[in-house]
């Protein structure tokens, strides 16, 4: 048997070189693609997981949505209530307009729904009546609460180009408001007689926004 040459042996070994540094260029070439595939997914999973939240929120709207306006209108807020176990004059109802940015009383609109619950991260009933503790805390927060005051009485000017509401609905929106921020003592303490105000004495503590107003009536009387 004849002994391989020198020559035959080089070329062997420089094949079998060349063909590792191949397959180690494939190899790459193979993790690189994984590396991108996997890459892709990561990219991909959240923008699936808000897609899916807001496709959630939006079936929570279309629930109580009226068909021809596509919005929830007074009936339908009526609906959420009950669903919620709260009345519609609840005042956590006017902070949830608050946080969705509503510009018409009585209407929420998709974009309004989607603004709000999604800063809520609630998509459905159980988890916007669990929302709501939150929701209370950081209306009454007072870098909030001066905010959702100017908000409340925006909100209740039912017309358009409308300046002033009626004085029996601003009482009443004073003491839903001002409800929140006086607790417990707002309750047995800071309510005023309307329209006789006979329970009204300007020695005692009364919030000053309260005195301001009962003084706005009497110049106004007439």
């Amino acid at each position: 048997m004849r002994r391989a040459s020198k020559k035959s042996l080089s070329s062997a070994a420089t094949a079998s070189a060349g063909a590792e540094q191949v397959n180690e260029k494939q190899n790459r070439k193979r993790k690189g693609v994984s590396t991108n595939l996997t890459s892709r997914k990561a990219q991909r999973g959240p923008t699936k997981a808000v897609s899916k939240e807001v496709e959630r929120i939006d079936q929570f709207f279309y629930t109580y949505a009226d068909n021809s306006s596509v919005m929830i209108d007074p009936e339908g807020i009526e609906t959420l209530c009950s669903h919620l176990e709260v009345p519609h004059t609840d005042v956590r109802i006017l902070m949830l307009a608050w946080k969705m940015g509503c510009e018409k009383q009585g209407y929420f609109t998709l974009d309004e729904w989607r603004a709000g619950l999604k800063a809520l991260r609630a998509d459905s009933i159980s988890k916007l009546k669990k929302a709501f503790p939150e929701l209370v805390q950081e209306v009454t927060r007072p870098s909030n609460f001066q905010d959702f005051y100017i908000y409340a009485f925006r909100y209740c000017l039912t017309e358009d180009k409308k300046k002033c509401i009626e004085i029996p609905v601003a009482c009443e929106l004073l003491n839903l408001v001002l409800g929140l921020q006086f607790r417990p003592q707002y309750q047995n303490d800071y309510k005023i007689n309307f329209p006789s105000l006979d329970n009204y004495d300007s020695d005692l503590a009364w919030p000053l926004i309260l005195d301001n107003f009962v003084e706005w009536l009497r110049e106004n009387k007439s």
